[in-house]
């Protein structure tokens, strides 16, 4: 299902007919499934944005008041203007969010609130429509508090945008600069941390694709949308029986047509290569367009309203979930028999924590199974355990730097007791060199090779291979 759906229906009622065939029969209809979906990601949603509205705007106040403190060493009176400002503008915030009309207009959200609204008109486009009633209108109810939720994220976001220029300009004339970056920094990440919210409801869940696709093959549900989504409201068709101001309105505007003969009669009279310089001018202009884009995109996630601070780097992991931040991982190696030790192999895994973009920190575990001898002696064994902590440090591209410190008990084990003896552990201290190569499969995400130096191993009895490479994968 495209990400931007409610555009797509929205064109799809230009091309098709409003007469055309009723999809959904009574063996295809919308099931309880779609309104579990729907209630729980708004309702999870509305939480997420309540709870980071709230924390957004305590740490802010917090900052706004230690400038405000330090501002009354030099400056009392300027202090006491602009806390009592500070008091009033909080207070027209508090009026400001009680609203529940959302503004900005979100794809996702108008198609699945339209898509509720049309089945409590139309209750024969719902499986168990009887006793589905209530469903409907519990997630009914939680879209409209993710409205609400949205509604209030726009305007903390122009508040805290309003609040970071007034500051900037009152303490930037007593050259208080170092003290605006944590400003800067919580309006920025705020804004970064909202649009991710949205951006979950850009991937609804299979049972959500599944009843927006049958509602969008029919016919009554589109001429719905035409007429009540809010998207129709912004973009009314002229002619709209609806709405007949509409006609009015658009009065004296020209149509496509008319700007289409306008283009056409301006090359016309420029020559014979005026269509050529046309088509010039237009690539041009496009590729220009798409240099802008690729410009937004670096510089504020996609988001016009993300003003991104001078001289700061945002970490691209602060806004996301403490789970989302875990990189689970297994990598494995294999060590020849040296007279020593039999042939093994260590399989290691491992739980990362994403610091930022280019850095990872992390705890692992490993088992040592032994394989015997040589090929004619096969004997597995437990040949030892081993718990490791790492750090990967990003290079360039693909290129990652990456050490750790390991303690690993290289002896057969006949019981767990003999884990106790801290003296039979051995220490290892690894530095070196990996890769991650992206592979697209269902649970893993990257190969990783490492090619590490143990720089502890020339102290070990018996001694151990100072050079280490691992194969690894992450998912």
């Amino acid at each position: 299902m495209p990400k931007f759906i409610a555009f797509l229906l929205y064109i799809l009622l230009l091309t098709q007919a409003a007469s055309s065939q009723d999809s959904l029969s009574s063996g295809n209809l919308v099931s309880k499934k779609y309104l579990d979906v729907v209630s729980s990601t708004s309702g999870n949603l509305s939480k997420k944005l309540d709870k980071q509205a709230e924390k957004t705007l305590r740490q802010f106040r917090k900052q706004e008041d230690k400038l405000i403190k330090k501002l009354s060493k030099v400056d009392s009176v300027a202090a006491q203007k602009m806390m009592a400002e500070a008091k009033s503008r909080y207070k027209e915030l508090e009026e400001r969010m009680k609203g529940s009309a959302l503004k900005q207009y979100i794809p996702q959200v108008d198609s699945l609130s339209t898509s509720l609204a049309f089945l409590k008109a139309n209750p024969q486009y719902l499986k168990d429509a009887q006793e589905l009633k209530e469903k409907l209108t519990e997630a009914a109810g939680k879209m409209d508090e993710l409205k609400a939720q949205l509604h209030k994220a726009e305007e903390i976001k122009a508040f805290l945008k309003e609040r970071k220029e007034y500051l900037k300009q009152q303490m930037s004339k007593l050259g208080m600069f170092r003290e605006l970056k944590k400003i800067n920094k919580q309006v920025y990440y705020y804004a970064q941390q909202v649009n991710e919210y949205k951006q979950a409801l850009k991937d609804p869940k299979k049972a959500g694709r599944k009843a927006l696709e049958l509602l969008a093959r029919n016919g009554k549900f589109r001429e719905f949308m035409r007429k009540n989504s809010q998207l129709a409201s912004l973009f009314r068709m002229p002619g709209d029986p609806d709405n007949p101001g509409t006609v009015a309105n658009l009065a004296g505007l020209q149509t496509r047509a008319q700007v289409n003969a306008l283009i056409q009669q301006q090359i016309t009279a420029g020559g014979p290569n005026a269509q050529a310089q046309f088509q010039q001018n237009l690539q041009s202009a496009q590729g220009q367009l798409s240099q802008l884009k690729d410009k937004v995109m670096k510089m504020g996630g996609g988001s016009s309203d993300m003003e991104m601070p001078e001289g700061f780097k945002p970490n691209n992991q602060k806004t996301k979930s403490f789970f989302q931040r875990l990189e689970f991982g297994t990598n494995f190696q294999s060590q020849r028999s040296n007279g020593w030790l039999p042939v093994t192999s260590d399989l290691g895994f491992s739980l990362g924590y994403k610091l930022n973009g280019k850095s990872i920190i992390g705890l692992g575990a490993s088992y040592k199974l032994g394989w015997g001898q040589n090929i004619q002696h096969i004997r597995l064994s437990h040949q030892g355990v081993g718990a490791r902590s790492f750090i990967d440090w990003k290079l360039k591209g693909a290129l990652w730097i990456s050490g750790g410190f390991e303690m690993n008990y290289r002896t057969e084990i006949r019981n767990i007791a003999e884990l106790k003896d801290y003296s039979a552990w051995q220490r290892s201290g690894l530095i070196g060199v990996s890769r991650k190569i992206p592979i697209k499969t269902k649970f893993f995400k990257n190969t990783k090779m490492m090619l590490l130096w143990d720089f502890l191993s020339y102290d070990q009895a018996p001694r151990t291979q100072p050079v280490v490479f691992r194969v690894g994968y992450n998912f």
